[in-house]
């Protein structure tokens, strides 16, 4: 393929009519009619030597040589525009970027909370967008940059993303306030024989890490209710008898209605780390988005054991 037939302009729509799939949607986001746009995609037709997009029952469908182009032009034309913009030094106090993060759902309320936070108070014209942590596109979308962050575990980052690590997580328990098993320590005896949330991102699970540590132990537990959400459980707990192992920056933002409690054996702990295409890595916006997030991690850290230490007398969370 000779370089100088390309129009840039082509890329670019392709990598509309990619997104959208419609003739006409792509058209009204890029701002040209719609006869112009399908011109351009005949033109791109011959151009790659592929029909690239076929009619469909609704709007278009790509070919298998098209959806072999979506991923690498989408990540060329960020690194182009990227190139070509302006580099200025980033001022929080009059910026007006939306910053789009991806993280789970506890990761969420951990992180993302105290960093929305701070960024309203640093920034207020920035906006922040959340997004799940799960997407099989996740690369691609930090490449492309439909997405500016991630937080996950580390081993859950593409390999292709720069990271950082944020906070090693521990796990606590909750229990309704005035539970008769939130009075004292809880021993195994009670743990296992209390009724049990459990989270299942997944859904339908009723068996996790708690399960197999148990396991080792030769004992197990009853499982009764199964959640899609951490962020549901505390509202669950708070209004039964139940129980709820979650993480331990979860625990401590549960409110006062709740019970925190060190649970009776040593459930394992995780890392959190963030991680960022390498293409964003010397962005001014970006860096300070990265830095923000950092203090927010730093931010809901308690002095060690502090948790552990209200839980070993069934104090109330506070």
């Amino acid at each position: 393929m000779d370089l100088h037939r390309i129009d840039l302009n082509l890329l670019v729509s392709l990598d509309m009519l990619l997104a959208e799939r419609n003739v006409t949607h792509a058209a009204q986001r890029l701002s040209i009619s719609q006869p112009a746009l399908s011109a351009q995609l005949r033109q791109l037709r011959d151009l790659f030597r592929d029909p690239l997009l076929l009619p469909a029952a609704r709007g278009m469908t790509p070919t298998a040589r098209a959806l072999e182009l979506q991923a690498p032009l989408r990540e060329m034309l960020a690194t182009l525009s990227s190139l070509v913009a302006e580099r200025q030094p980033f001022d929080p106090a009059v910026a007006d970027n939306t910053f789009r993060i991806a993280a789970t759902d506890s990761i969420q309320a951990a992180v993302c909370v105290p960093l929305i936070a701070r960024v309203r108070d640093f920034a207020p014209a920035v906006r922040v967008a959340l997004f799940p942590a799960d997407s099989p596109r996740l690369a691609e979308q930090l490449a492309s940059g439909e997405l500016d962050l991630a937080f996950s575990t580390p081993q859950s980052m593409p390999e292709s993303l720069k990271t950082r690590p944020l906070y090693d997580e521990t796990f606590l328990c909750l229990l309704r306030r005035g539970h008769p098993a939130g009075a004292r320590p809880l021993d195994l005896d009670v743990f296992c024989g209390l009724d049990h949330v459990l989270v299942s991102p997944a859904g339908g699970g009723f068996a996790g890490v708690v399960d197999d540590v148990l396991a080792q132990l030769g004992r197990k537990r009853r499982v009764v209710a199964s959640l899609t959400s951490f962020l549901v459980a505390p509202a669950l707990v708070a209004e039964s008898e139940m129980i709820c192992t979650v993480p331990a920056r979860l625990a401590r933002r549960s409110g006062d209605a709740l019970n925190i409690l060190a649970p009776p054996c040593e459930v394992g702990a995780f890392s959190v780390a963030m991680g960022w295409h390498p293409r964003t890595d010397s962005d001014p916006a970006q860096k300070w988005l990265r830095d923000q997030a950092l203090a927010a991690a730093e931010d809901v850290r308690e002095p060690r054991g502090s948790a552990l230490n209200h839980a070993a007398y069934g104090m109330q969370a506070r």
